[in-house]
């Protein structure tokens, strides 16, 4: 099974949670790419993995003319939802079906990361970027930094241990790994912000909820069943509940702004 059909698969799992639970903690992501990046009418936007759209609507709201992709056809429905104007296709990171030089602009939040390689997916985006376009990536800070990164682990151990270079959640977030490979594909990282990014839940159904949607715990709960993985993340979020129910994960995310040169 390819990457784009697997990965599709898994987080179509409950996009309706998605939109509810995890999509509304990446804001301060998105603001702070917008930001930087001062989209107008002049500028055409594709968002690679654009999941359930909370992103591209933002950009739409600029002006800019927005496009998108994603492997996951329960997310992509949504966006559709929101933005039924929009060219939004299902298909992959690393096989874009646009032609060369086609936008001034590239985003992909939680996507290149679960590219079957990073390095193909992030060559494709430099391909349909126009000279001197940028590429924006938001992706998860260090395993230390983030404290869902405890319960995501937890439930990886559900799994039996993947093949080397399988893609996920922190595939990327090694330091200096995202720079060394910017620099062999001829990109000019312009700018780097850590962005606080936390996961609140109020109550347990929310919690377990919130983790299942992912593509991790999907996976598990083909592996395992679903009991086992609402079980295992309840355990591990153990440490991050206050009272009355409430349930609160500090993150980081990292936003890496990237030139084409």
């Amino acid at each position: 099974m390819q990457t784009k059909e697997a990965q599709g698969k898994l987080w179509s799992t409950s996009p309706q949670d998605w939109l509810q639970y995890i999509e509304p903690s990446f804001i301060p992501m998105y603001q702070k790419a917008l930001e930087e990046l001062r989209l107008d009418e002049s500028i055409s936007h594709l968002d690679a993995g654009c999941g359930s759209g909370l992103f591209l609507s933002m950009a739409a709201a600029t002006g800019a003319s927005i496009h998108g992709i994603d492997a996951a056809p329960g997310l992509l429905a949504i966006s559709k939802k929101r933005q039924p104007g929009a060219t939004l296709l299902i298909e992959d990171l690393e096989a874009l079906p646009f032609t060369d030089g086609a936008f001034d602009v590239v985003t992909g939040f939680n996507s290149f990361q679960y590219a079957g390689s990073f390095e193909n997916a992030l060559l494709e985006a430099k391909r349909v970027l126009k000279p001197k376009g940028r590429l924006v990536m938001g992706i998860w800070g260090q395993e230390k930094d983030c404290e869902a990164a405890a319960v995501l682990k937890a439930v990886g151990g559900l799994l039996p241990p993947p093949p080397p270079g399988t893609p996920g959640p922190f595939a990327l977030s090694e330091e200096g790994k995202m720079e060394a490979v910017l620099k062999i594909a001829g990109l000019r990282l312009v700018s780097k912000h850590m962005v606080s990014c936390p996961w609140l839940f109020i109550g347990e159904e929310a919690l377990q909820k919130a983790f299942l949607c992912t593509a991790p715990c999907a996976k598990a709960v083909q592996a395992t069943d679903e009991r086992t993985v609402k079980e295992t993340v309840t355990s591990a979020s153990r440490p991050y509940r206050l009272a009355n129910d409430v349930y609160y994960m500090r993150n980081v995310f990292i936003l890496f702004i990237i030139e084409k040169i």
